[in-house]
């Protein structure tokens, strides 16, 4: 019976680091950084807690259907990496834009490679991150280091949101679609600068062995949630003040449920959400399963139906490709 005591007692303080990861959406990392850190524990707790829920039917029915119950608490959180409900197949003639967001990883696998790639999709917007854009580009596409866009349709106005110093970049673009205007925002948050070694695995870019990993790793993380905040600050204001529905999307060096998650996509609706199906993954180049790259939406802009596209390993990020009625 004291083994059992000391499991529910375990189960419990799972359930209220599981709960405290809502607590981002209103806590910043400047106040508490740490806080944010269970965002990126958040699969392996839901993982564990649903574990742990199974193991109760063996040992206590009455409180694995409490700790069941409690599940549907994470449902939306747990949407966010995995999207559970079937979605329904767009008819083509509903398309108004096809959109897509792509961190290239500076074209290490090969420019035109990656380039072909991404004009087989005609899209109507490329969003891409990590792009050297020291060479001349066309007059179709907006310029700024690290991140562009190219689009098919008229640029009415454009302006950059983040112009420190720091690696994050984004920007933002009034684009004209057969009379209907939009405003598109490019994210590229500050990247965390992580080698493998940090993590236990071989790096074979980085020749320093890590010996204390876990200081390491904090040293890089606490830090870049604080520049994220500052960094996402900027951009939302370019999100609030726009005269027009919005089309938030990029590589935003974040996971869901995190703070950056949380006031991104303030008022704003996850395309993965309303229209995808799946896991939502799309950073592959660790062991564990990672969402960074995300669209989002405002209200009057209906997601007919969101990709990840697992086929392609250009990058160690995979394309992100999104369908979208305007109303």
């Amino acid at each position: 019976m004291k083994c059992a005591h000391v499991f529910l007692v375990f189960h419990i303080l799972l359930i209220i680091l599981l709960l405290s990861t809502f607590a981002n959406a209103w806590v910043a990392p400047n106040y508490f950084s740490k806080l944010n850190l269970l965002s990126l524990a958040f699969p392996y707790l839901i993982i564990l807690h649903l574990l742990f829920t199974i193991i109760w039917f063996f040992k206590e029915k009455k409180i694995a259907m409490v700790f069941l119950l409690s599940t549907f608490i994470f449902y939306n959180p747990m949407r966010r990496w995995v999207n559970f409900t079937p979605q329904q197949t767009a008819q083509s003639h509903q398309k108004d834009i096809k959109v897509l967001t792509f961190n290239v990883k500076y074209g290490s696998s090969g420019w035109p490679t990656v380039k072909k790639y991404i004009t087989d999709q005609n899209a109507d917007i490329i969003l891409v991150q990590e792009k050297d854009t020291s060479t001349a580009l066309r007059k179709d596409l907006v310029k700024y280091p690290s991140v562009i866009l190219k689009t098919k349709h008229k640029i009415l106005r454009q302006g950059d949101l983040i112009n420190d110093d720091s690696k994050g970049n984004s920007f933002y673009a009034d684009i004209d679609i057969d009379g209907k205007i939009i405003r598109v925002i490019n994210v590229y948050l500050e990247p965390f600068r992580l080698n493998k070694n940090m993590l236990g695995m071989q790096d074979k870019n980085c020749g320093k062995d890590e010996k204390n990993k876990m200081a390491a790793l904090f040293s890089r993380l606490i830090p870049t949630f604080k520049t994220h905040e500052e960094q996402v600050k900027k951009i939302r204001k370019a999100v609030d003040r726009s005269p027009y529905p919005v089309i938030l999307a990029g590589d935003f060096n974040s996971v869901p449920n995190s703070w950056e998650y949380y006031n991104l996509g303030r008022n704003l609706d996850d395309a993965f959400v309303e229209a995808g199906n799946g896991s939502s993954t799309s950073f592959h180049d660790y062991k564990f399963p990672l969402r960074i790259d995300y669209i989002f939406t405002s209200k009057s802009i209906t997601a007919l139906n969101y990709k990840v596209d697992y086929s392609v390993k250009l990058s160690d990020h995979y394309p992100v490709i999104a369908e979208f009625l305007l109303n």
